[in-house]
């Protein structure tokens, strides 16, 4: 079993992905429900309770002294006290402490479980010290004897800690009942009022939610895993499809349709790919066009190179510089083909970097316009260089003199009939613009955008240019990205076409030096411009 093979055994798919996500979220929120609802359901349960002691025994202490008057108003207190401690099962009993505790001045049966039991005869001085001992407040809570229906002497836990301590006991079969007695100043009297309730046990409760959590984590499973089933097909489907498409594209079928109906993500992938498949379409065309036309550039001179040596071998008198001039130029013509193709790969594989140096760009034109005095002579070519002054830049003077003799070259081939190029030169804001125009017959708008490309050729028909290799453009774009220069190009159908491109000017910081004496045209160049038309 190969690597691949035992990498695509070992990956786990979508649907056990996302289940496995839903069963984490399904433990995390039973253990959550868990945690709060059973585990420390007899905690809450018993804070609960004894807060409604608490609010429970300042409605009482508020309403002694109305219980004391005997009147209506002390019947209507008394009702809601008595209605109060029935409906939360407290049973209460409020003494007057004068020279010892006597009978209770009131007694609520509120079924709290303890008002049968003689407990709190037994304990209501121990009360009464132990709420004077803890600023007028004792909380307990006390053991529930089922067998002899009676409550403990012995308090579990109190609140000598402090009146907000809830003496709180959690015990799975713990039976208790709380107490919350408090001493109440009035008039100079004190009054000793003791709430008694048993706590219900909650363990029977706690032990049906368990039963339940068990069987709602297994039903929530198996809906976790059904949900991850459909889910997964749902969102793989689209997904699916795409693969196979995209197999298809690999194979070399470029006509692939992309489709990702149903969502806006899988939708925007789609559209993504179909674009990759287009444009890959367009680049195997354009490939081939380029293989065909290099097949023919490099047939070409090797062609002539053959068949003038064998003459020169074979036929007397064909021995002679003229055809041996033939071979050197034609030889030549194979070798700059070579070098342009050897420099468009170092430019796209990042292995030819610029040597900055500081140089006269106007110069530099010159230099290249002295390279086409035998076209000028023998074609009739009209090469004008308008420019106002020289101007230095910071840049790689080799890669810079490449892109200006390539928009020279491709102009010359491009020049048409009336066989004009001219090159402008201007200056604003700080940066140099080169303009390289020729008299063609113009670029289609819809065929600008490529021109750039490597791949691509306008006119469709292989022809060999008058000069260069045409592969010039593709290496400008090159060399001008790595400058970080602005580029373009502005064509019309019937109007010729201007190339051009924008470099800073070297500032004073780089050593820039302004010429004096500006330069209108470059007479040289009129002149046999002139003598060309003349003739």
């Amino acid at each position: 079993m190969t690597k691949n093979e035992k990498f695509k055994k070992n990956r786990i798919g979508i649907t056990w992905k996302m289940f496995a996500i839903l069963i984490l979220f399904v433990t995390v929120v039973v253990s959550i429900s868990w945690f709060f609802q059973i585990q420390t359901m007899t905690y809450f349960y018993q804070l609960s309770r004894f807060r409604e002691l608490e609010d429970f025994s300042k409605e009482i202490s508020s309403s002694i002294s109305e219980i004391k008057e005997g009147d209506e108003e002390a019947k209507e207190v008394s009702h809601y006290l008595e209605e109060y401690a029935g409906e939360h099962f407290i049973d209460v009993w409020i003494f007057e402490v004068s020279d010892g505790i006597g009978n209770p001045l009131m007694k609520i049966d509120g079924n709290g479980g303890g008002m049968n039991i003689p407990f709190i005869d037994r304990k209501i001085e121990s009360l009464y010290s132990e709420a004077k001992d803890n600023d007028g407040v004792y909380i307990a809570t006390v053991p529930f004897d089922h067998s002899k229906n009676d409550i403990s002497l012995e308090v579990i836990d109190d609140n000598k800690n402090g009146a907000e301590d809830y003496p709180i006991v959690i015990k799975k079969s713990a039976d208790v009942c709380a107490m919350y007695a408090t001493v109440t100043e009035l008039e100079g009297k004190e009054y000793l009022s003791v709430q008694f309730s048993r706590l219900t046990p909650v363990s029977a409760m706690v032990e049906t939610l368990r039963y339940q959590f068990v069987w709602n984590g297994i039903c929530l499973g198996i809906f976790a895993l059904i949900t991850a089933v459909i889910m997964s097909k749902l969102i793989t489907k689209p997904f699916v499809r795409m693969n196979d498409a995209a197999k298809r594209l690999a194979e070399g079928k470029y006509d692939v349709d992309f489709s990702g109906k149903g969502y806006r993500e899988i939708n925007e992938l789609a559209d993504t790919l179909n674009y990759a498949s287009r444009e890959l379409s367009k680049n195997d065309n354009l490939q081939k066009e380029l293989i065909s036309n290099i097949s023919h550039d490099l047939r070409t001179p090797l062609t002539m190179i053959k068949g003038y040596s064998e003459m020169m071998r074979d036929i007397p008198g064909e021995n002679n510089s003229e055809n041996a001039q033939i071979i050197i130029e034609e030889t030549e013509r194979l070798s700059e083909l070579v070098n342009d193709m050897l420099d468009l790969s170092k430019i796209s594989s990042g292995t030819r970097k610029p040597d900055y140096e500081i140089f006269c760009i106007t110069e530099t034109v010159r230099e290249t316009l002295t390279r086409y005095e035998k076209l000028v002579m023998q074609e009739g070519l009209i090469i004008r260089f308008e420019f106002d002054k020289e101007v230095d830049i910071k840049a790689d003077r080799v890669m810079i003199l490449q892109v200006i003799y390539n928009l020279i070259n491709n102009a010359v081939n491009y020049s048409g009939s009336e066989k004009r190029v001219t090159v402008t030169q201007s200056e604003k804001d700080g940066r140099v613009r080169i303009i390289v125009s020729d008299s063609g017959e113009g670029i289609d708008a819809a065929d600008i955008p490529y021109i750039w490309d490597r791949y691509y050729r306008v006119d469709r028909v292989h022809k060999r240019a008058t000069v260069g290799t045409g592969l010039g453009l593709s290496i400008v774009k090159g060399i001008l990205e790595l400058h970080g220069a602005t580029y373009g190009v502005e064509s019309e159908l019937g109007k010729g076409s201007n190339f051009w491109f924008e470099l800073d000017v070297a500032s004073e910081e780089t050593g820039y030096a302004e010429f004096a004496t500006p330069t209108i045209i470059d007479t040289d160049y009129e002149e046999d411009a002139d003598k060309n038309e003349d003739s």
